[in-house]
Protein backbone atom coordinates (compact mmCIF):
# COMPACT_ATOMS: atom_id res chain seq x y z
CA UNK A 1 0.00 0.00 0.00
CA UNK A 2 1.33 3.57 -0.94
CA UNK A 3 1.41 6.27 1.30
CA UNK A 4 -0.91 8.15 0.06
CA UNK A 5 -3.16 5.39 -0.16
CA UNK A 6 -2.48 4.72 3.23
CA UNK A 7 -3.45 8.25 4.80
CA UNK A 8 -6.30 9.18 2.03
CA UNK A 9 -9.12 8.36 4.21
CA UNK A 10 -7.94 10.13 6.98
CA UNK A 11 -6.49 13.49 5.53
CA UNK A 12 -8.27 14.02 2.70
CA UNK A 13 -11.92 15.60 2.47
CA UNK A 14 -14.47 12.88 1.49
CA UNK A 15 -15.73 14.96 -1.80
CA UNK A 16 -12.14 15.00 -3.14
CA UNK A 17 -10.90 11.94 -5.30
CA UNK A 18 -7.24 12.53 -4.08
CA UNK A 19 -4.86 14.57 -2.32
CA UNK A 20 -3.58 16.45 -5.20
CA UNK A 21 -7.35 17.46 -6.34
CA UNK A 22 -8.00 18.63 -3.22
CA UNK A 23 -4.79 20.60 -2.70
CA UNK A 24 -5.42 22.39 -6.51
CA UNK A 25 -9.10 22.89 -5.53
CA UNK A 26 -7.90 25.04 -2.19
CA UNK A 27 -4.93 26.93 -3.53
CA UNK A 28 -7.21 28.33 -6.48
CA UNK A 29 -9.51 29.20 -3.46
CA UNK A 30 -6.88 30.44 -1.46
CA UNK A 31 -5.70 32.68 -4.25
CA UNK A 32 -9.18 34.02 -4.83
CA UNK A 33 -9.02 34.99 -1.32
CA UNK A 34 -5.80 36.87 -1.38
CA UNK A 35 -7.03 38.75 -4.11
CA UNK A 36 -10.01 40.22 -2.57
CA UNK A 37 -7.67 40.71 0.41
CA UNK A 38 -4.95 43.22 -1.49
CA UNK A 39 -8.33 44.51 -3.38
CA UNK A 40 -9.96 45.45 0.36
CA UNK A 41 -6.46 46.65 1.63
CA UNK A 42 -6.22 48.69 -1.78
CA UNK A 43 -8.82 50.70 -1.08
CA UNK A 44 -7.56 51.67 2.49
CA UNK A 45 -3.96 52.91 0.24
CA UNK A 46 -6.20 54.99 -2.00
CA UNK A 47 -7.54 56.68 0.48
CA UNK A 48 -4.50 57.30 2.69
CA UNK A 49 -3.44 58.89 -0.87
CA UNK A 50 -6.27 61.03 -1.47
CA UNK A 51 -6.42 62.60 2.17
CA UNK A 52 -2.82 62.68 2.03
CA UNK A 53 -2.54 64.99 -1.50
CA UNK A 54 -5.79 67.10 0.20
CA UNK A 55 -3.57 67.65 3.70
CA UNK A 56 0.11 67.19 2.74
CA UNK A 57 1.50 69.25 6.21
CA UNK A 58 -0.73 67.50 8.19
CA UNK A 59 0.20 64.43 6.73
CA UNK A 60 3.89 64.99 7.52
CA UNK A 61 3.52 66.31 10.58
CA UNK A 62 1.17 63.11 12.11
CA UNK A 63 4.12 60.35 10.10
CA UNK A 64 6.54 62.24 12.63
CA UNK A 65 4.71 61.44 15.80
CA UNK A 66 5.03 57.70 15.04
CA UNK A 67 7.87 55.71 16.50
CA UNK A 68 9.72 54.31 13.08
CA UNK A 69 11.98 52.08 15.39
CA UNK A 70 9.32 50.59 16.58
CA UNK A 71 7.75 49.87 12.85
CA UNK A 72 11.40 48.36 11.89
CA UNK A 73 11.09 45.73 14.62
CA UNK A 74 7.81 44.68 13.54
CA UNK A 75 9.24 44.63 10.04
CA UNK A 76 12.01 42.69 10.74
CA UNK A 77 9.62 39.88 12.95
CA UNK A 78 7.75 39.38 10.38
CA UNK A 79 10.27 39.08 8.02
CA UNK A 80 11.83 36.55 10.20
CA UNK A 81 8.29 34.92 10.36
CA UNK A 82 7.72 34.50 7.18
CA UNK A 83 11.15 32.45 6.76
CA UNK A 84 10.43 30.25 9.86
CA UNK A 85 6.44 30.07 7.91
CA UNK A 86 7.87 29.21 4.77
CA UNK A 87 10.78 26.37 6.19
CA UNK A 88 7.50 25.12 7.97
CA UNK A 89 5.89 24.11 4.47
CA UNK A 90 8.93 22.96 3.30
CA UNK A 91 9.21 20.45 6.20
CA UNK A 92 5.42 18.99 5.99
CA UNK A 93 6.27 18.70 2.20
CA UNK A 94 9.35 16.44 3.31
CA UNK A 95 8.07 14.50 6.13
CA UNK A 96 9.69 16.14 9.15
CA UNK A 97 7.71 16.32 11.90
CA UNK A 98 9.50 17.86 14.44
CA UNK A 99 11.22 20.63 12.14
CA UNK A 100 7.49 21.45 10.85
CA UNK A 101 6.34 21.60 14.49
CA UNK A 102 9.29 23.63 15.62
CA UNK A 103 9.05 26.44 12.54
CA UNK A 104 5.41 26.62 13.36
CA UNK A 105 6.04 27.28 16.98
CA UNK A 106 8.80 30.15 16.21
CA UNK A 107 6.44 31.61 13.75
CA UNK A 108 3.60 31.62 16.23
CA UNK A 109 6.28 33.52 18.61
CA UNK A 110 6.97 36.09 15.83
CA UNK A 111 3.60 36.65 15.67
CA UNK A 112 2.93 37.28 19.51
CA UNK A 113 5.83 39.38 19.53
CA UNK A 114 4.50 41.44 17.12
CA UNK A 115 1.18 41.78 18.50
CA UNK A 116 3.14 43.05 21.59
CA UNK A 117 4.98 45.70 19.96
CA UNK A 118 1.98 47.05 18.69
CA UNK A 119 0.15 47.00 21.87
CA UNK A 120 3.16 49.01 23.50
CA UNK A 121 2.53 51.57 20.60
CA UNK A 122 -0.97 51.57 20.42
CA UNK A 123 -0.54 52.57 24.52
CA UNK A 124 1.70 55.26 23.75
CA UNK A 125 -0.43 57.10 21.18
CA UNK A 126 -3.62 56.30 23.67
CA UNK A 127 -1.84 58.05 26.20
CA UNK A 128 -1.22 61.11 24.18
CA UNK A 129 -4.31 61.32 23.01
CA UNK A 130 -3.65 60.73 19.42
CA UNK A 131 -7.02 58.68 18.55
CA UNK A 132 -8.95 58.18 15.58
CA UNK A 133 -12.08 60.58 14.64
CA UNK A 134 -13.96 62.10 17.42
CA UNK A 135 -11.84 60.34 19.93
CA UNK A 136 -9.15 62.63 19.44
CA UNK A 137 -7.94 64.15 22.27
CA UNK A 138 -4.78 65.88 21.95
CA UNK A 139 -3.06 69.65 21.44
CA UNK A 140 -2.21 69.89 17.38
CA UNK A 141 -1.44 72.26 15.22
CA UNK A 142 -3.81 71.10 12.70
CA UNK A 143 -7.20 70.48 13.28
CA UNK A 144 -7.84 67.74 10.46
CA UNK A 145 -4.89 65.66 12.62
CA UNK A 146 -7.74 63.01 13.54
CA UNK A 147 -8.14 62.41 10.05
CA UNK A 148 -4.52 60.59 9.64
CA UNK A 149 -5.20 58.84 13.25
CA UNK A 150 -8.06 57.49 11.96
CA UNK A 151 -6.67 55.80 8.95
CA UNK A 152 -3.78 54.83 11.05
CA UNK A 153 -5.79 52.91 13.32
CA UNK A 154 -7.93 51.34 10.31
CA UNK A 155 -5.26 50.08 8.68
CA UNK A 156 -3.00 48.68 11.47
CA UNK A 157 -6.05 47.46 13.61
CA UNK A 158 -6.71 45.68 10.30
CA UNK A 159 -3.99 44.47 9.52
CA UNK A 160 -3.60 43.21 13.84
CA UNK A 161 -6.57 41.60 12.99
CA UNK A 162 -5.25 39.71 10.51
CA UNK A 163 -2.07 38.51 12.36
CA UNK A 164 -4.71 37.47 15.46
CA UNK A 165 -6.42 35.03 12.50
CA UNK A 166 -2.83 33.68 11.44
CA UNK A 167 -1.63 32.80 14.94
CA UNK A 168 -4.72 30.94 15.64
CA UNK A 169 -4.61 29.32 12.43
CA UNK A 170 -1.05 28.41 12.98
CA UNK A 171 -1.71 27.27 16.45
CA UNK A 172 -4.21 24.96 14.55
CA UNK A 173 -1.21 23.85 12.37
CA UNK A 174 0.91 22.88 15.21
CA UNK A 175 -2.08 20.85 17.26
CA UNK A 176 -2.38 18.92 13.55
CA UNK A 177 1.40 18.62 13.25
CA UNK A 178 2.07 16.96 16.97
CA UNK A 179 -0.61 14.47 15.34
CA UNK A 180 1.62 13.30 12.58
CA UNK A 181 -1.02 14.27 9.88
CA UNK A 182 1.24 16.29 7.57
CA UNK A 183 3.71 13.86 5.48
CA UNK A 184 5.09 14.47 1.84
CA UNK A 185 1.66 12.82 0.37
CA UNK A 186 -0.29 15.64 2.56
CA UNK A 187 0.27 19.11 3.34
CA UNK A 188 -2.39 21.14 1.84
CA UNK A 189 -3.58 23.10 4.94
CA UNK A 190 -0.45 23.89 6.52
CA UNK A 191 0.59 25.42 2.26
CA UNK A 192 -2.28 27.14 2.30
CA UNK A 193 -2.03 28.96 5.91
CA UNK A 194 1.73 29.73 4.80
CA UNK A 195 0.17 31.50 1.83
CA UNK A 196 -2.08 33.91 4.25
CA UNK A 197 0.30 34.75 6.27
CA UNK A 198 3.18 35.56 3.41
CA UNK A 199 -0.12 37.88 2.10
CA UNK A 200 -0.02 39.28 6.55
CA UNK A 201 3.72 39.83 5.92
CA UNK A 202 3.49 41.88 2.49
CA UNK A 203 1.07 44.10 3.50
CA UNK A 204 2.74 45.08 6.35
CA UNK A 205 5.82 45.71 4.24
CA UNK A 206 3.83 48.54 2.02
CA UNK A 207 2.14 49.75 5.89
CA UNK A 208 5.78 50.50 7.49
CA UNK A 209 7.14 53.01 4.57
CA UNK A 210 3.41 54.40 4.12
CA UNK A 211 3.31 55.45 7.75
CA UNK A 212 6.39 55.53 9.62
CA UNK A 213 8.91 56.44 6.74
CA UNK A 214 7.58 58.70 4.00
CA UNK A 215 6.98 62.10 5.12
Amino acid sequence: MSLSTEFKSHDVAHHFESAKQEFDACKLGMWAFLAQEILFFSGLFVAYIIFRMQHFEMFKYASELLDWRMGALNTLVLIASSFTMAMGVRSAQTSQKKATIRYLILTFIFAGMFMCVKYFEYSSKFHHGYLPAQFFDAAAPFETLHLYFGLYFTMTALHGLHVLIGMGLIFWLIRRAKRGEFHSEYYTPVEMVGLYWHLVDLIWIFLFPLLYLIT
